[in-house]
């Protein structure tokens, strides 16, 4: 089952629900030293739980852009797959491509994209239209 972002008709897939899971839970177990949802609680709470509002997506959008910057201190071997489950590990072990240097460019979408670009997008989408960004199964 694909999961992805949906603004109104627009779509940005992501992938499977356990590779997003891993994004925001790499995000809560580096960058949030309180817990999950207390540096970010635009991304983490509010978008993770599905609906990000329209009044929030400026927020949400220098939240992404700290945490692009942050996430480029750690090495790919530092991937959280579950938070709840440290001792998980993604499907692929250490099998990625040279490509990929920190977590800033680590995670890549079902599509080949990197998912940070893609959910600026996905913001940017909704900022300039005035529509809410949700999370949802396809």
């Amino acid at each position: 089952m694909a999961v992805g972002f949906k603004v109104k008709y627009y779509w940005y897939q992501v992938g499977h629900g356990d590779f997003l899971h891993s994004f925001f839970s790499t995000i809560s177990y580096h960058l949030e030293q309180n817990g999950w949802g207390t540096e970010y609680p635009f991304l983490l709470n509010e978008l993770y739980n599905g609906k990000l509002e329209n009044k929030n997506i400026d927020n949400a959008i220098i939240e992404l852009e700290v945490i692009k910057m942050k996430l480029q201190n750690y090495s790919p071997a530092q991937v959280i797959w579950d938070v709840e489950d440290l001792s998980k590990r993604p499907p692929w072990g250490d099998n990625i491509s040279k490509d990929i240097s920190n977590l800033s460019n680590y995670f890549i979408t079902s599509e080949g994209e990197d998912l940070m670009d893609m959910l600026m997008k996905a913001l940017k989408k909704g900022l300039n239209t005035n529509l809410d960004v949700y999370i949802e199964n396809l």
